[in-house]
């Protein structure tokens, strides 16, 4: 297996990459320095945010770090549908005293211009989610020293990454926070998502591909598990969003341990695409309602979602977080990244024989 991408780091952890402000250039920074693979989110930026994001992550630390693209949507969403939803969110933007968004406001969250910064100032690694990019732009980032990687959530999507050349694929099992990277949005697959271990299991005898393991891991001893079945690193969002780095919302970061969130769900309530968060007010009333329509819904209740936060009501904003949010530890980033080493060596350890099994 290539180890192009695990000598970029010393320790298998790569911080996942958390769209909508949680993912920091400090946060990215810690991670690296400590050891792992930190990574910044270029979703919902502009193609200059994210490159002034960049240049402050760069002087912040001179170890590898990543970052993440949003693939461009088909337009397929049902216009009168996101109409529809729009009327049912008319009580929430009287409560939240603001406007709904606007749906129309864009599909592609500026990819074509950001790949080009990414081509013009190349980094380290760069990852794809919602989608496959064409092979001509893998190979580019490939020319330009770019280490490659693309989100599936099923084996056949990661052969799709693997057709179009890809370095690596991030292998998302269903117990993970935020949005699925699913290829296609189909409505009649919401559920159907495949767990951790059983997907990384099946994109190992799928695919040649050194795999990334995402959803849920929380503890060293669960990357050693994914090791164990294949993977050839461990990607954490939830663990990181609690960090003392992270650009998350103090509201969201007490909530994942909170126990009047006892669990989570995966919902189109707040985006229109499958994301899993805790189930709050927001998820239960407007969930079961909300239409296949990303970015459209996006674009619709983040007037809301911003209210919420800046009301500091935990309710109205989109909890994401992964099934293992329980676990969550409220850390310096660099102190996680060492713990979760010190737990996947004796994992390890124990599993190897040469310690006692606990």
């Amino acid at each position: 297996m290539s180890s192009a991408l695990t000598d970029l780091f010393p320790h298998p952890i790569v911080q996942a990459p958390m769209a909508g402000g949680v993912s920091v250039p400090r946060l990215a920074a810690a991670v690296s320095e400590a050891g792992g693979l930190g990574f910044l989110a270029a979703g919902y930026k502009t193609a200059d945010g994210m490159y002034q994001e960049i240049k402050q992550l760069r002087g912040l630390t001179g170890r590898p770090f990543g970052v993440n693209l949003f693939m461009p949507q088909p337009d397929h969403a049902d216009p009168a549908a996101v109409e529809v939803y729009a009327h049912q969110l008319a009580g929430e933007a009287t409560w939240y005293d603001t406007e709904l968004g606007d749906p129309d406001s864009g599909r592609d969250d500026g990819y074509d211009a950001k790949l080009a910064v990414l081509l013009d100032n190349p980094v380290p690694v760069v990852s794809f989610h919602f989608g496959v990019p064409s092979s001509d732009a893998l190979e580019s980032l490939r020319r330009a020293g770019t280490f490659t990687l693309v989100t599936a959530t099923t084996p056949e999507e990661a052969l799709a990454a693997q057709y179009a050349g890809a370095d690596a694929v991030i292998a998302q099992g269903v117990e993970a926070g935020g949005h699925q990277g699913t290829h296609r949005d189909l409505p009649e697959q919401d559920g159907s998502g495949l767990g951790l271990l059983s997907l990384v299991t099946q994109v190992r005898e799928t695919v040649a591909l050194p795999i990334v393991a995402a959803g849920g891991i929380m503890r060293g001893s669960q990357i050693a598990a994914v090791l164990a079945a294949g993977a050839s690193a461990a990607q954490l969002g939830t663990a990181f969003l609690a960090a003392h780095e992270s650009g998350a919302h103090d509201v969201h970061k007490q909530a994942l341990t909170n126990p009047l969130y006892v669990r989570t769900e995966l919902t189109r309530a707040f985006s229109g695409r499958p994301a899993r968060g805790l189930v709050n007010r927001f998820l239960r009333e407007h969930g079961p309602y909300a239409p296949a329509a990303y970015p459209e819904v996006h674009h619709l209740t983040a007037p809301l979602r911003k209210a919420a936060a800046k009301a500091g009501d935990a309710q109205g904003m989109a909890l994401w977080a992964g099934q293992g949010h329980r676990l969550a530890r409220e850390l310096p980033a660099g102190q996680l990244v060492e713990i979760l080493a010190a737990e996947l060596e004796a994992a390890r350890t124990a599993l190897s024989g040469k310690g006692e099994l606990r």
